[in-house]
């Protein structure tokens, strides 16, 4: 099935009358912006933005609505149907996508109109609940968890993982994206560059620095330290899958792995709760989130 969006980016560089660019240079240019447009969003983004606008134009049709050029009116009329169904993020999000497939096509949608900010506060006030958050893991939550991490391979992998993760408030996308390259060890500790995160959706990338704790047992730069060394590590990805056979593999790990990691090593531990959820950050990474500690380790 074709992005509606991709095909309207398309459509816009096919606005030159039917003249070709001047130059071959400037057809490289023209194709190259068109790359960097088709960048512009996350995968998953763009598969959340399909899903709404298929969603938006079937409503459409169903009432008799005309979908493109969306108008406030229509797209009000829209979220007024679709109500008590969704949850508010997830109008928001369909209203971004309908915005920005009106946006490429040229056809600017105002969303700040009241038929669609008004809309969706009288859904809220009426239909909406109040966002439920994880409860935060705690220190002494972590030290049970780095203590069901044995001194095998797995275990070592786990226990830094966890420390550099709770340390540096990181979320799962972001540790596994990791590299050797991105740690810089210095005197008092390490200096973890994330080059990409959810958050970052310009790439200027940010530093973190790790200082050394007080207890080897919940220092995350000595449970570093001991994976790299022990998995024999000096360059590619930091954080990678070690086989049943207990052999350390070349592939880093994956989002859902750390998660399943998580949830293995809390049941261990005994500590309940919503540990690797699927979309929001983890407890691991909501104690120093909510607690602004990110720069101490757990003492």
């Amino acid at each position: 099935m074709s992005n509606p969006l991709t095909e309207a980016r398309k459509r816009q560089l096919a606005r030159l009358n039917g003249a070709k660019p001047p130059s071959p240079r400037a057809a490289m240019a023209l194709a190259k912006s068109q790359e960097y447009q088709d960048a512009a969003d996350a995968p998953s983004t763009l598969r959340a933005y399909a899903g709404d606008l298929a969603n938006f134009n079937a409503c459409c049709e169903k009432h008799r609505f005309t979908p493109m050029p969306a108008t406030p009116e229509i797209v009000g009329a829209y979220l007024a149907a679709a109500g008590e169904g969704y949850a508010m993020p997830t109008l928001r999000r369909r209203v971004a996508a309908i915005a920005r497939a009106c946006g490429v096509a040229g056809q600017p949608l105002d969303t700040k109109h009241p038929a669609i900010r008004e809309t969706l506060r009288g859904i809220g006030r009426k239909h909406g609940t109040p966002a439920r958050r994880a409860a935060a893991l705690t220190t002494t939550e972590i030290k049970k968890l780095c203590r069901v991490c044995g001194d095998d391979l797995a275990g070592l992998r786990d226990r830094a993982l966890l420390l550099i993760g709770f340390a540096g408030a990181m979320r799962r996308s972001e540790l596994v994206g990791l590299d050797v390259t991105n740690v810089t060890w210095t005197t008092s500790g390490i200096k973890i560059l994330i080059e990409r995160s959810k958050t970052d959706a310009e790439g200027e990338g940010a530093e973190i620095a790790l200082p050394r704790g007080r207890s080897e047992e919940t220092c995350p730069v000595v449970a570093l330290q001991s994976w790299l060394a022990t998995a024999e590590i000096k360059a590619g990805p930091l954080f990678r899958k070690v086989n049943r056979g207990g052999k350390v593999e070349a592939a880093r790990l994956t989002p859902d792995g750390v998660r399943q990691i998580l949830l293995k090593r809390a049941n261990q531990a005994g500590i309940k709760g919503t540990l690797g959820g699927a979309h929001q950050s983890t407890r691991l990474a909501g104690w120093f989130r909510n607690h602004r500690l990110s720069q101490r380790c757990a003492g």
